[in-house]
């Protein structure tokens, strides 16, 4: 054999006979595992919603300060700690203080309201006349279950209306039967009323006339229409000539005996809605006439209120 020969043989011998199998094809490197996700986190939470702003001041009601001359039981009354501001709103308006004064209204006396609606002026009316005084709140049925029901008995229910009575009866026939030798009956910008609901005014007008005594006092305010329009304007304006008033007024047997431009308003043009529900920010400004009539004959002894 040839030496190259040979040598091949003895080395196929050494190895079993066996030769390797062809060597497979080289697996591709492993690809790294995918870095995990970082952890998720929590998102963030939204802002926190600004705090509201604090609500706005409560308006100061207008101011009003009685006048000097007003007697005091009258002054005490409209400044008293515990009125109700929506009281206290009107005030300015309608400077009751000094139309009490006007009307005599003193502690002691006996007082109807007529057409009292919700009471803002029957309460300054009880407070002047305190324990010893007596008040009359006088509304129809109607009335009363229109607007005035709640807001009246809530305000009888007051420790300081002890000495007021509620009285629910037809406008001809406005006075409980003990409501006799009243000091003074009053109409606060309601006479008007009475005639676009068809009230007999002759008949209301006596039977104030029977209930006060001697010199007893019919004290009327009232929104002013236009001279000369008579009663044309009382539903829809909610006003009332100042001469048809007198006129119904006289009529009855009562004399006047004064009135006060107090609650004047030569600006006013006497064209809109006086009605509270219609005058929005005009009310308290409209042209209003306050009367003083009286009951003829000698006036008896009534109380007085300190200056």
């Amino acid at each position: 054999m040839k030496p190259i020969l040979l040598a091949s043989l003895l080395l196929f011998t050494a190895c079993g006979g066996k030769s390797n199998p062809p060597a497979g094809p080289t697996p591709p490197p492993q690809e790294a595992a995918a870095e995990p996700p970082p952890p998720a986190t929590a998102p963030e939470p939204p802002p926190a919603a600004p705090e509201p702003p604090p609500p706005p001041p409560k308006p100061e009601p207008p101011a009003y300060t009685p006048s000097a001359d007003v007697p005091d039981a009258i002054r005490d009354a409209v400044t008293a700690a515990d009125r109700d501001d929506k009281d206290r709103a009107l005030d300015a308006g309608r400077k009751p203080a000094e139309v009490l004064a006007f009307f005599g209204i003193a502690p002691g006396q006996k007082v109807e309201e007529l057409f009292s609606a919700g009471g803002y002026t029957t309460e300054i009316v009880a407070r002047t006349v305190g324990d010893s005084g007596k008040v009359y709140a006088q509304n129809t049925k109607e009335i009363l279950d229109r607007f005035a029901r709640g807001p009246l008995t809530t305000r009888l229910a007051k420790p300081v209306m002890k000495n007021t009575v509620l009285v629910e009866q037809p406008a001809e026939k406005p006075f409980p039967p003990d409501a006799k030798n009243l000091d003074a009956v009053i109409c606060i910008l309601n006479y008007h009323d009475f005639v676009w609901l068809k009230v007999d005014r002759a008949k209301l007008n006596k039977a104030v006339f029977a209930a006060l005594k001697p010199g007893g006092v019919y004290g009327i305010v009232d929104h002013s229409a236009k001279q000369g329009t008579g009663l044309s304007d009382v539903q829809t304006l909610h006003r009332i000539d100042e001469d048809a008033v007198k006129k119904e007024i006289l009529a009855a047997g009562f004399k006047l005996d004064g009135e006060i431009d107090l609650l004047r308003n030569s600006e006013d043009p006497r064209d809109w809605n006086a009605s509270p529900t219609q005058a929005a920010e005009k009310r308290g400004t409209s042209d209003r006439f306050v009367l003083k009539f009286v009951k003829p004959g000698k006036a008896g002894k009534g109380g007085k209120g300190k200056k």
